[in-house]
Protein backbone atom coordinates (compact mmCIF):
# COMPACT_ATOMS: atom_id res chain seq x y z
CA UNK A 1 0.00 0.00 0.00
CA UNK A 2 1.02 3.43 -0.79
CA UNK A 3 2.10 6.25 1.35
CA UNK A 4 -0.95 8.04 -0.30
CA UNK A 5 -2.99 5.13 -0.17
CA UNK A 6 -2.35 4.76 3.35
CA UNK A 7 -3.08 8.36 4.33
CA UNK A 8 -6.73 8.56 1.98
CA UNK A 9 -8.22 5.09 4.35
CA UNK A 10 -8.06 7.40 7.65
CA UNK A 11 -9.20 10.80 6.11
CA UNK A 12 -12.06 8.79 4.47
CA UNK A 13 -13.44 7.14 7.55
CA UNK A 14 -13.24 10.19 9.43
CA UNK A 15 -15.35 11.75 6.74
CA UNK A 16 -17.58 9.00 6.97
CA UNK A 17 -18.18 9.18 10.83
CA UNK A 18 -18.52 13.39 10.59
CA UNK A 19 -20.99 12.49 7.66
CA UNK A 20 -22.95 10.42 9.87
CA UNK A 21 -23.14 12.19 13.05
CA UNK A 22 -24.35 15.68 10.97
CA UNK A 23 -27.40 13.44 9.93
CA UNK A 24 -29.18 14.46 6.48
CA UNK A 25 -27.55 18.09 7.21
CA UNK A 26 -24.35 16.99 7.06
CA UNK A 27 -25.46 15.28 3.38
CA UNK A 28 -27.06 17.93 2.02
CA UNK A 29 -24.05 20.43 2.57
CA UNK A 30 -21.62 18.09 1.17
CA UNK A 31 -23.93 17.63 -1.92
CA UNK A 32 -23.80 21.28 -2.48
CA UNK A 33 -20.64 21.96 -1.80
CA UNK A 34 -19.77 18.99 -4.62
CA UNK A 35 -22.09 20.51 -6.85
CA UNK A 36 -24.17 24.04 -6.20
CA UNK A 37 -24.72 25.03 -9.43
CA UNK A 38 -27.81 22.06 -9.29
CA UNK A 39 -28.81 22.49 -5.65
CA UNK A 40 -31.31 25.32 -4.89
CA UNK A 41 -30.29 26.26 -1.64
CA UNK A 42 -28.32 24.91 1.21
CA UNK A 43 -31.19 25.21 3.60
CA UNK A 44 -33.93 23.00 3.19
CA UNK A 45 -37.45 24.22 2.60
CA UNK A 46 -39.63 25.27 5.56
CA UNK A 47 -42.71 23.23 6.60
CA UNK A 48 -45.01 25.97 4.80
CA UNK A 49 -43.51 25.86 1.99
CA UNK A 50 -43.86 22.57 1.56
CA UNK A 51 -47.82 22.76 2.16
CA UNK A 52 -48.40 25.64 -0.02
CA UNK A 53 -46.59 23.85 -2.98
CA UNK A 54 -48.41 20.71 -2.44
CA UNK A 55 -51.55 22.45 -1.21
CA UNK A 56 -53.42 22.19 -5.33
CA UNK A 57 -52.68 18.61 -5.39
CA UNK A 58 -55.66 16.71 -6.20
CA UNK A 59 -54.11 13.49 -4.25
CA UNK A 60 -57.04 11.22 -4.88
CA UNK A 61 -56.85 11.06 -8.32
CA UNK A 62 -52.46 10.70 -8.45
CA UNK A 63 -51.48 7.55 -9.15
CA UNK A 64 -47.56 9.07 -10.52
CA UNK A 65 -46.00 12.01 -8.80
CA UNK A 66 -42.35 12.72 -9.65
CA UNK A 67 -39.81 15.16 -7.83
CA UNK A 68 -36.67 16.76 -9.26
CA UNK A 69 -33.57 17.59 -7.41
CA UNK A 70 -35.21 15.86 -4.06
CA UNK A 71 -31.68 16.35 -2.00
CA UNK A 72 -32.00 14.85 1.21
CA UNK A 73 -35.60 14.00 0.58
CA UNK A 74 -37.47 17.16 2.69
CA UNK A 75 -40.56 16.66 0.34
CA UNK A 76 -40.80 12.87 -0.06
CA UNK A 77 -42.45 11.75 3.28
CA UNK A 78 -44.56 14.67 2.83
CA UNK A 79 -45.69 13.65 -0.52
CA UNK A 80 -45.49 10.16 0.64
CA UNK A 81 -47.79 10.71 3.66
CA UNK A 82 -50.73 12.16 0.83
CA UNK A 83 -49.87 9.29 -1.76
CA UNK A 84 -52.49 6.42 -2.25
CA UNK A 85 -50.84 3.12 -1.43
CA UNK A 86 -51.18 2.06 -4.93
CA UNK A 87 -49.53 4.98 -6.23
CA UNK A 88 -45.67 6.00 -7.12
CA UNK A 89 -43.42 8.43 -6.13
CA UNK A 90 -40.23 8.44 -8.61
CA UNK A 91 -37.21 11.63 -8.06
CA UNK A 92 -34.52 11.88 -10.04
CA UNK A 93 -30.88 13.75 -9.11
CA UNK A 94 -27.82 14.21 -10.82
CA UNK A 95 -26.34 14.24 -7.60
CA UNK A 96 -25.13 10.07 -6.61
CA UNK A 97 -24.62 11.12 -3.20
CA UNK A 98 -28.17 12.19 -2.62
CA UNK A 99 -29.76 9.18 -4.51
CA UNK A 100 -27.84 6.29 -2.50
CA UNK A 101 -28.72 8.75 0.63
CA UNK A 102 -32.35 8.28 -0.11
CA UNK A 103 -32.11 4.66 -1.05
CA UNK A 104 -30.71 4.31 2.48
CA UNK A 105 -32.98 5.95 4.28
CA UNK A 106 -36.35 5.94 2.81
CA UNK A 107 -38.15 2.14 2.10
CA UNK A 108 -41.37 2.48 1.17
CA UNK A 109 -42.25 0.17 -1.60
CA UNK A 110 -44.09 3.43 -3.84
CA UNK A 111 -40.70 4.87 -3.56
CA UNK A 112 -38.28 4.90 -6.47
CA UNK A 113 -34.97 7.16 -6.46
CA UNK A 114 -33.24 7.58 -10.02
CA UNK A 115 -29.71 9.22 -10.74
CA UNK A 116 -29.79 10.77 -13.56
CA UNK A 117 -31.66 13.82 -15.88
CA UNK A 118 -34.67 15.82 -15.21
CA UNK A 119 -34.16 16.27 -19.37
CA UNK A 120 -34.65 12.53 -19.70
CA UNK A 121 -37.59 12.19 -17.85
CA UNK A 122 -40.04 10.57 -19.98
CA UNK A 123 -37.49 7.40 -20.31
CA UNK A 124 -37.81 7.34 -16.61
CA UNK A 125 -41.19 7.22 -16.30
CA UNK A 126 -41.89 4.73 -19.16
CA UNK A 127 -39.32 2.96 -17.81
CA UNK A 128 -40.81 1.95 -14.32
CA UNK A 129 -44.08 1.67 -16.14
CA UNK A 130 -46.02 4.64 -16.52
CA UNK A 131 -47.25 6.57 -19.84
CA UNK A 132 -47.67 9.92 -18.04
CA UNK A 133 -46.91 11.65 -14.58
CA UNK A 134 -50.02 13.43 -12.81
CA UNK A 135 -47.74 15.82 -10.89
CA UNK A 136 -43.87 17.17 -11.23
CA UNK A 137 -42.37 18.85 -8.44
CA UNK A 138 -38.92 21.13 -8.98
CA UNK A 139 -36.57 22.49 -6.82
CA UNK A 140 -33.88 22.91 -9.30
CA UNK A 141 -32.67 25.87 -9.90
CA UNK A 142 -33.22 27.25 -12.89
CA UNK A 143 -31.87 30.54 -13.26
CA UNK A 144 -27.81 28.97 -12.71
CA UNK A 145 -28.98 25.82 -14.92
CA UNK A 146 -26.64 25.59 -18.28
CA UNK A 147 -27.92 27.20 -20.93
CA UNK A 148 -30.71 25.32 -22.71
CA UNK A 149 -31.10 22.94 -19.92
CA UNK A 150 -34.19 24.83 -17.94
CA UNK A 151 -36.12 25.12 -21.32
CA UNK A 152 -35.27 21.39 -22.17
CA UNK A 153 -36.49 20.33 -18.55
CA UNK A 154 -39.37 22.33 -18.81
CA UNK A 155 -40.24 21.09 -22.42
CA UNK A 156 -40.29 17.41 -21.06
CA UNK A 157 -41.98 17.78 -17.96
CA UNK A 158 -44.94 19.30 -20.48
CA UNK A 159 -44.97 16.60 -22.96
CA UNK A 160 -45.08 13.71 -19.38
CA UNK A 161 -47.49 15.36 -17.93
CA UNK A 162 -51.39 13.99 -18.14
CA UNK A 163 -53.63 16.29 -19.19
CA UNK A 164 -55.08 18.07 -16.03
CA UNK A 165 -51.67 17.50 -14.24
CA UNK A 166 -49.37 20.01 -13.16
CA UNK A 167 -46.05 21.52 -12.41
CA UNK A 168 -45.20 22.77 -8.92
CA UNK A 169 -42.05 24.46 -9.20
CA UNK A 170 -40.45 26.53 -6.00
CA UNK A 171 -37.33 29.01 -6.66
CA UNK A 172 -36.03 32.07 -4.69
CA UNK A 173 -36.44 33.77 -8.38
CA UNK A 174 -38.98 34.59 -10.43
CA UNK A 175 -37.35 33.51 -13.45
CA UNK A 176 -38.68 29.89 -13.18
CA UNK A 177 -41.79 31.27 -14.12
CA UNK A 178 -40.11 32.53 -17.65
CA UNK A 179 -38.84 28.86 -18.68
CA UNK A 180 -42.51 27.52 -17.68
CA UNK A 181 -44.48 30.27 -19.95
CA UNK A 182 -42.83 28.96 -22.88
CA UNK A 183 -44.91 25.22 -22.55
CA UNK A 184 -47.59 25.99 -19.65
CA UNK A 185 -50.48 28.48 -20.84
CA UNK A 186 -51.83 29.03 -17.63
CA UNK A 187 -49.48 29.51 -14.47
CA UNK A 188 -50.84 30.28 -10.78
CA UNK A 189 -47.87 31.96 -8.86
CA UNK A 190 -47.59 32.47 -4.88
CA UNK A 191 -45.01 33.37 -2.51
CA UNK A 192 -44.09 31.68 1.09
CA UNK A 193 -42.71 34.41 3.22
CA UNK A 194 -41.92 31.91 5.78
CA UNK A 195 -38.97 30.10 4.81
CA UNK A 196 -34.86 30.77 4.38
CA UNK A 197 -34.69 32.68 2.16
CA UNK A 198 -38.51 33.22 0.70
CA UNK A 199 -39.72 31.17 -1.84
CA UNK A 200 -41.63 31.54 -5.30
CA UNK A 201 -44.42 28.87 -6.26
CA UNK A 202 -45.29 28.33 -9.43
CA UNK A 203 -47.85 26.04 -10.30
CA UNK A 204 -47.75 25.42 -14.26
CA UNK A 205 -51.21 23.42 -15.29
CA UNK A 206 -51.24 21.42 -18.46
CA UNK A 207 -55.17 21.94 -19.52
CA UNK A 208 -57.61 19.98 -20.61
CA UNK A 209 -57.98 21.93 -23.74
CA UNK A 210 -53.77 22.00 -24.54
Amino acid sequence: MTTEMASAAPLSKIKSRIRRAMGPWGVFVEGFLKNPVMVGSIVPSSRQTIAKVLGPVDWDNTKLFVEYGPGVGTFCQPVLDRLRRDAMLIVIDTNPLFIDYLKRTITDSRFVAVNGSAADVEEIVRAHGHEKADYVLSGLPFSTLPPGVGPAIASATHRVLRKGGAFLVYQFTPRAGDFMAQFFKRIDKGLEWINVPPCFIFWGWKDEEA
